[in-house]
């Protein structure tokens, strides 16, 4: 399981350093899919991510913890969907029940399965034209790494210098956010260090293990290896400490152009830290996306003015050839259906804008079949965050088989669960109606596939103030797509452009002929238009 095995011995970083490209632990290897054709993947650009948190998704063996196995098992479920790219949250083990703040970056959570579980998943998205992102935070580590076991009160220790420390004497480490323990949901207090990334050893060592999971063969081919990374919490002066600065220029950079250098078309989206715009991480950060938080903040009043404002904005600083992810929810906010009280107008009004506004579109688990959550309020443990991240719905029952109910037990977030057992919020209960949530994130996603313009097009907003109808023109070359929301209180109609009143339309979703102009939508209805 470990890839350490396949790597140099960590015992002396300058062996790490001059290690050859490394190959697949022993018992996964790699070669069964080197000649197996592969189905067409989405285009950079064109991508749509399904975000797995991991422990909640899916349990194969009975322990209720999602796993490697679970998740291949529901690789149909995901392509189905017209999903192009699954991105997880970190599979490296952790004394945190989610898995940020590793004790080490070469293995998989035991809890997860095997190295060669997941090369067997890898394989099974590649063979249904599924790409795979793995999430990295890489600036932390939590207690128990070897770099700060082995190295407090050594200052010669091998690896000491790879964290930061407030003490020549090696004794304190530099703690996430100045505390010292962060309280666990099981009652434990765990300690967070900061990794110095100005050291130019740690950054080789990253580059190192990031090139691995990117080309686990080492031959440039991207067999087995993941499509791209999310870089969490991604910043220039780590918690603005001026502990460490310069990061984007001195340790990113060229961190990204070593991946990109083996594989060209390797992707990376950036979490900005600071949850706006995001232009600094794609213009000096030199990240491929970042995350469009302003216009999900739009998104979720489902306001018009503040859409178009967030929608022009967006646009405005988005340079060419970058992106931006557009979502609703994901494992750190509060889950859409939750904020707008289950209300299943506003919620398919918001989905249509989610997935056929210009970018790349994101799901978070679950969100196809309204699963709901809101942050709680325990004071600074990683509790507060369960309700948005408990099990996978893929039954009616909380605890049928399958179920990644890891934190059952007698607490509130099990007690008092944010989803009901037989609420009409699961796979099972929604499967085959044509009415549910579930069948209208699929009518979408089959849209956005079939239309060249949803996917890739230019887009404008030719609806003035007189309507609290929003429309979204799509376009690519003779293809034109309209989206018409209303986002109002009352009937309205669309106030349209004379150049769209006099084309011709087809209703993408009904079918027949349309004249735009005509149309009056209830409040929170949605159409989709578009040319023959």
């Amino acid at each position: 399981m470990n890839i350490a095995k396949t790597l140099a011995a960590m015992a002396a970083l300058a062996v790490l350093a001059c290690a050859p490209p490394a190959a697949p632990a022993a018992g996964a290897s790699a070669t069964a899919s080197a000649d197996t054709p592969l189905p067409a993947r989405a285009r950079a650009g064109e991508e749509v991510f399904y975000h797995v948190f991991f422990r909640s998704f899916r349990d194969s063996d009975g322990d209720h913890v999602g796993d490697l196995r679970g998740l291949t098992e529901k690789l149909d479920y995901i392509a189905g969907l017209g999903i192009t790219s699954i991105l997880l949250t970190p599979l490296q083990p952790s004394p945190f029940y989610h898995n940020y703040f590793p004790t080490d970056f070469e293995t998989i959570e035991p809890a997860y399965g095997t190295m060669a579980d997941y090369f067997t998943f890898v394989r099974g998205a590649r063979a249904r034209g599924l790409k795979v992102y793995l999430d990295q935070e890489i600036q932390y580590v939590g207690a128990g790494h070897p770099w700060w076991t082995r190295s407090q009160g050594l200052p010669g220790a091998p690896f000491a210098d790879f964290l930061l420390w407030r003490d020549a004497a090696r004794t304190e480490v530099e703690p996430f956010l100045d505390r010292a323990t962060w309280p666990h949901y099981d009652g434990r207090q765990i300690g967070i260090a900061m990794i110095d990334l100005n050291n130019p050893r740690v950054r080789d060592y990253f580059t190192r293990v990031l090139l691995f999971w990117a080309d686990p063969h080492g031959d440039g081919s991207g067999r087995d290896g993941v499509d791209g990374y999310r870089i969490d919490h991604m910043m220039d002066d780590l918690d603005h400490k001026g502990v460490a600065t310069n990061l984007f220029a001195d340790f990113w950079r060229p961190v990204f152009d070593a991946l990109r250098e083996r594989r060209p078309d390797f992707r990376i989206l950036a979490e900005q830290a600071d949850w706006g715009f995001g232009e600094d991480w794609l213009v000096r950060g030199d990240a491929d996306l970042v995350f469009a938080f302003p216009l999900r903040g739009a998104l979720i009043e489902l306001d018009k003015d503040q859409i178009v404002q967030a929608v022009r904005e967006t646009e405005a600083i988005t340079p060419a050839g970058k992106g931006q992810i557009v979502f609703l929810e994901n494992h750190d906010t509060d889950r859409f259906m939750s904020l707008i009280d289950g209300d299943p107008a506003r919620a398919r009004a918001a989905a249509a804008l989610s997935l056929l506004l210009r970018g790349e579109p994101l799901l978070y688990y679950g969100q196809e079949l309204g699963m709901r959550g809101t942050t709680r309020e325990d004071g600074m443990s990683d509790s507060n965050h369960i309700p948005l991240r408990e099990a996978m719905r893929w039954s009616a029952e909380l605890d049928a088989p399958g179920a990644a109910i890891w934190y059952r037990g007698d607490k509130p977030w099990w007690t008092h669960p944010a989803n009901r057992a037989h609420d009409g919020v699961s796979v099972e209960e929604q499967q085959g109606n044509a009415d549910s949530l579930l069948a209208w994130y699929r009518t979408l996603l089959a849209l956005r596939q079939a239309r060249p313009e949803l996917r890739a097009g230019d887009q404008r907003l030719p609806c003035g103030d007189a309507s609290e109808v929003l429309c979204v023109l799509r376009e690519s070359g003779d293809a034109r797509s309209l989206l018409l929301v209303n986002l109002g209180d009352a009937e309205a109609r669309p106030v349209l452009e004379p150049t769209i009143v006099g084309g011709r339309w087809t209703d993408l979703i009904d079918g027949g002929a349309v004249d735009p102009a005509a149309l009056t939508l209830a409040p929170m209805a949605v159409r989709v238009l578009g040319t023959p």
